[in-house]
């Protein structure tokens, strides 16, 4: 079964956006495995929290022009 994990800032994708990322990838993985893996595919995408993710040792926290309006 394949399984991927993605993680992105909390409010930087729409619920459409996610729904399509999760198409996309299983579409992708589905070349790779076969038709097959379709039905097993698991696409996760998490929402961190603001002050969740760390970059060059500093706290990031999502601009306001990449929140979802």
């Amino acid at each position: 079964m394949p399984f991927v994990n993605i993680k992105t800032p909390e409010a930087a994708l729409s619920a459409q956006q996610k729904a399509e990322i999760g198409h996309r990838v299983t579409d992708m993985l589905v070349e790779y495995f076969s038709e097959a893996a379709r039905p097993h595919t698991m696409v996760l995408i998490e929402e961190v929290k603001d002050g969740g993710y760390y970059r060059a040792d500093e706290v990031f926290v999502l601009p306001d022009e990449y929140r979802v309006k």
